[in-house]
């Protein structure tokens, strides 16, 4: 008697590199990037540490995450449009939610290196041998409005004002 049923076929093996393939060529990408035009370092001024993550971090990468992940499906969206429409779109969705990344990124190393963390473990959490690609003015900056510090300028600069209200709204 004949099975109606049919045979298991062999599972397919993605082409795709995953693990330790993946991982390198990643590493690679991020040693890679060049180091911001003008590096800063957030001097430390650590506070008083606890056991939790202090909610003006959480509201940070919950705001920035929402934003990446708006532009990333805007990009995977665009259907029905030609062929330069398309890549116009995309390329400038795909470099906002990189711009935000690397926002993002940056103000969480620059409030690692104000609470004083040692360089070492930055730059392992980094996954870079130079925290310089990510920690810029405006990270700074941005992190000086989510700790609520005084600016040092007349006219508040545009990245302070946005960390106030991610801090303050809690988004």
């Amino acid at each position: 008697m004949t099975s109606t049923h049919p045979r298991k076929r062999p599972q397919r093996r993605s082409d795709i590199p995953r693990g330790p393939q993946q991982d390198a060529g990643l590493q690679q990408i991020r040693d890679a990037l060049p180091p911001a035009p003008a590096p800063c370092t957030a001097a430390p001024a650590p506070r008083p540490a606890g056991d939790e993550v202090p909610p003006e971090l959480l509201a940070l990468v919950n705001h920035h995450c929402r934003r990446i992940n708006a532009y990333l499906a805007r990009a995977q969206h665009l259907h029905g449009a030609s062929m330069s429409e398309w890549q116009r779109l995309v390329l400038y969705a795909l470099t906002d939610a990189l711009a935000h990344n690397h926002l993002l990124v940056g103000t969480l190393a620059a409030y690692l290196q104000r609470q004083d963390l040692d360089a070492d473990l930055l730059r392992r959490y980094l996954q870079s041998p130079d925290p310089d690609r990510y920690i810029t003015r405006e990270t700074v900056q941005h992190l000086d409005g989510l700790t609520s510090a005084v600016p040092e300028e007349p006219a508040e600069p545009v990245w302070m004002t946005v960390g106030r209200h991610v801090a303050r709204d809690g988004s």
